[in-house]
């Protein structure tokens, strides 16, 4: 802690002009009173070592050059013998006035550094916030009879196509080596889930923060923080969720780097409400003279996966959306937003046969790992034409260039009840079927690259005290390749893209930032996971949580 040695100074100052007049033959009065100020000042000094504001070889020295300096100006001002005494008289009320002084500069010093408070913290802890919230959830997940068996998705992926190639939507349902099923379709299912998140935001200056996340999960599911119970009371996984630096030299301007929140305005419909973005993002937002219009502009790079040659290209995604706040009434306000979202390599290629023949060690790098996808884009085997051994490595049969509107209407005529109106707009303009036929050599009859939700919410915009409330109904279409199924909502239709149908929920305060939701989602496949028209795909959920907030 650093301490302003000034107010220290005229404090010793008051010590000299004490020792001056106690060494003169004063009256009695004067001379017990500076003496009492003399020891009061030093018992001052002894108090600021204890209390570690400067060491106490610091102490001595300050006050051993300040005698050494009285018993200089004494000396020079020492009457010549036979010479009248002159008794320098200090009023009482130029004491008070020195001991007021004092007083104020010390406790002034003492406020600004908050040493002389009881229980006071450091004030570089003013400048640390801690957040974070709990879940506990129960699911269950009920599985349409109707639905086709796992195995079937087997045989449909390796004869769906005319031209031979494989071809699936669901490469989850299937093994690498396509002889046995691994996913469920058919089996209803239960469980317990816990989700933790503790985050710490650093305001570092006035222009310069971090922040810090730490959530459950696990590093293979980038869309979800649940912890599912039921291992053996082993211990779970706290993972960084957020790491980031942000700059704000401005209000109009805002620069993130490192793992930071979704900076799009979106909903759901493209970016799941759990997902995190790794890269760089900046946000422009002029302002205007009577503030009800406000605009915005956000650009995004963010690297998918890092380029290690020779085995494996990088692959981006870049993003820039422009949007607006429009307070229109007093009590109503329209938010739009829109956005062009652009993978690069991400789309899969037939691998050369010379690579797979000499044992490239950059064969499979077109990979759509099973790690990244959940299920929903059209997908094909990579695998050189010759290799009729090796695992299938799926691919993404399309480009993805999504464009996405978004608006949200917040009507406050009920204040503090809310209606809310949210429609949500994606096509994927890259989608091409003679480009997809030409790259993959496989021909697409059907599939999808559009999709769109509705959603109305009636409540509190945010649920903080007891007895808030919140409703809300979304029905929802989204096509195969409409979007990326890796980062969209992992819930309806346990994850995805190719499905469509509705969602109502209802939450609860049941006290001070802590409140009770109910969830039930009802989903179906648009087209088949299968490319086999008969099959079909549906689940409905049910999820009840216990949230709080801190």
């Amino acid at each position: 802690m650093k301490f302003n040695l000034k107010p220290l100074h005229k404090a010793m100052a008051g010590v000299l002009v004490s020792m001056l007049v106690a060494g003169t033959p004063a009256q009695a009065d004067d001379r017990e009173s500076l003496e009492a100020l003399r020891e009061t000042t030093l018992n001052l000094i002894d108090a600021l070592v204890e209390q570690g504001i400067f060491s106490r070889e610091k102490a001595d020295a300050v006050i051993k050059a300040a005698q050494a300096k009285a018993a200089r100006s004494a000396a020079k001002q020492a009457p010549k013998a036979g010479a009248p005494v002159r008794v320098q008289y200090v009023p009482e009320t130029v004491k008070n006035e020195i001991r007021e002084q004092l007083k104020q500069e010390v406790l002034a010093q003492a406020k600004n550094e908050r040493w002389a408070e009881p229980n006071a913290v450091p004030s570089w802890l003013d400048r640390i916030k801690l957040e974070g919230d709990m879940r506990v959830r129960y699911q269950t997940e009920a599985f349409d009879k109707s639905n086709t068996e796992p195995l079937d998705y087997i045989v449909a992926a390796i004869g769906s196509n005319p031209t031979g190639k494989e071809v699936t939507r669901s490469a989850g349902f299937l093994t690498a080596s396509n002889t046995a099923p691994t996913g469920n379709t058919r089996d209803d299912r239960e469980r317990f889930r816990v989700r933790a998140r503790l985050g710490v935001l650093a305001r570092v200056s006035d222009d310069w923060s971090a922040g810090v996340r730490l959530a459950t999960g696990n590093t293979t599911d980038r869309v979800s923080t649940n912890q599912t119970m039921g291992q053996d009371f082993n211990k779970y996984q706290l993972l960084v969720d957020r790491a980031y630096i942000k700059y704000e030299p401005a209000e109009w301007l805002s620069i993130s780097g490192g793992r930071i929140a979704n900076p799009w305005f979106s909903t759901d419909l493209v970016w799941d409400e759990d997902i995190n973005f790794e890269g760089f993002a900046a946000t422009f937002k002029p302002s205007f003279a009577d503030g009800d219009f406000r605009p915005f502009v956000t650009v995004g790079v963010f690297p998918l996966r890092e380029e290690g040659p020779p085995t494996r290209n990088n692959r981006w995604v870049n993003g820039a959306q422009v949007g607006a706040k429009w307070q229109f009434m007093p009590n109503s306000r329209l938010t739009v937003g829109a956005a062009l979202y652009d993978y690069d390599n991400l789309e899969g290629r037939v691998e050369d046969d010379n690579k797979f023949l000499l044992g490239n060690a950059a064969y499979g790098q077109y990979e759509y790992g099973s790690g990244l996808r959940q299920k929903g884009n059209t997908l094909f085997r990579t695998n050189a034409i010759s290799d009729n051994t090796s695992a299938s490595v799926w691919g993404l049969a399309s480009k993805f260039r999504p464009v996405n509107l978004t608006a949200s209407l917040d009507l406050a005529h009920f204040d503090p009840v809310h209606v809310v109106l949210t429609t949500d707009y994606v096509k994927n303009i890259a989608f091409d079927r003679g480009e997809i036929e030409r790259r993959t050599q496989i021909r697409l009859a059907d599939g999808k690259n559009y999709g769109y939700m509705y959603k109305l919410t009636v409540g509190m915009p945010k649920l903080e005290k007891r007895h808030d409330w919140q409703a809300s109904f979304a029905y929802r279409y989204l096509g195969s390749d409409a979007t990326v199924d890796a980062f969209t909502d992992s819930d309806f239709g346990l994850g995805g893209t190719n499905l469509k149908g509705y969602q109502l929920g209802m939450t609860y305060g049941v006290d001070q930032n802590a409140w009770l939701s109910l969830r039930w989602m009802s989903a179906e496949s648009i087209e088949s996971f299968s490319l086999n028209p008969s099959h079909r795909f549906a689940v409905d959920l049910l999820q009840a949580d216990v949230n709080v907030r801190f």
